[in-house]
């Protein structure tokens, strides 16, 4: 196969397939036929031509290559006597053709003469470039941020309910209470103010509770262990890790849903209301309806 045959327009034909390559191709696109040989001089002028234009002309036809001495049969049941010679072939007849290497002027006019013109470029799609997920924001530091921006100014209350937001998540408790306290009565019923008050329950939960290292540690050794499972299940949920949060909340569920007066389900409904994931949300409710009536 010659170096150009692999573009999408140019090919080398052989009998075996000609019927199917050729004919049959022709029936949606003309065929250009170039019948050559490597000891043909005119041949090498005339192909690389005929190949540019294939690819120029973008599919309006499609340029198959005949190597006479490899295709002796071919050549001769369809009477080369010369090469180069070239066929046009549409809706599966060969209509035109001529012999001898002409000039690429007088290429374009041949084809020009049978209704040939180059076909318009198929834009390729604008490469879609990835959304990059910005990278998580540090708590510690937003707390800082927030602070300073709550010092610059100190009546603006609606920074000071997202620094609450913000000391919930690392842990301080206490001021954030504080900050939620503070607060005008419009925004004390804002959905994050009451959300947050309820993170406030769950934090309450964590008072003199062991670090999540520990709370790991009991549950490796023993995976019955609930109150372990319960506690590292709030630090998950108060720190902004909702999805480890549930996770243990459902894993109580599945092995003693009686346990502790139903503190497993009880715990997931209160869960359920804090979170703003709410296809998380949806999902935990779906196992737990579906573990609930197993």
């Amino acid at each position: 196969m010659t170096d150009a045959s692999a573009s999408a327009h140019v090919f080398d034909a052989t009998a075996a397939r000609f019927e199917e390559e050729v004919i049959g191709r022709s029936q949606q696109a003309p065929v250009l036929v170039d019948f050559w040989a490597t000891w043909c001089g005119p041949c090498k002028t005339l192909g690389p031509v005929l190949e540019q234009l294939a690819a120029d002309y973008n599919g309006a036809f499609t340029l198959a290559k005949v190597d006479v001495d490899q295709e002796r049969e071919l050549a001769a049941a369809v009477q080369i006597r010369s090469v180069p010679t070239v066929m046009l072939v549409k809706d599966g007849q060969v209509v035109d053709g001529f012999s001898g290497a002409l000039p690429e002027g007088q290429l374009r006019e041949f084809l020009k003469h049978h209704g040939i013109e180059p076909a318009a470029a198929v834009e390729e799609p604008a490469a879609v470039t990835e959304a990059v997920a910005p990278p998580p924001v540090d708590p510690h530091q937003e707390a800082v941020r927030l602070r300073k921006a709550v010092d610059a100014e100190p009546d603006n209350a609606g920074l000071k309910l997202d620094l609450a937001l913000a000391l919930l998540q690392i842990g301080a408790t206490g001021e954030a209470e504080k900050l939620l306290d503070a607060l005008p009565a419009n925004l004390a019923t804002d959905d994050r103010s009451v959300k947050a008050r309820a993170r406030l329950g769950f934090a309450a939960l964590l008072h003199d509770a062991p670090p999540a290292e520990v709370l790991e540690t009991a549950i490796a050794a023993n995976p019955d262990d609930l109150r372990a499972r319960h506690l590292l299940g709030v630090r998950h949920l108060v720190s902004g890790d909702a999805a480890a949060g549930l996770a243990q909340f459902m894993e109580m569920l599945r092995r003693n849903r009686g346990y502790n007066d139903g503190l497993p389900r009880k715990t997931l409904i209160d869960a359920f209301r804090v979170l703003d994931d709410q296809d998380l949300v949806s999902r935990y409710r779906r196992q737990m309806s579906a573990l609930l009536l197993s």
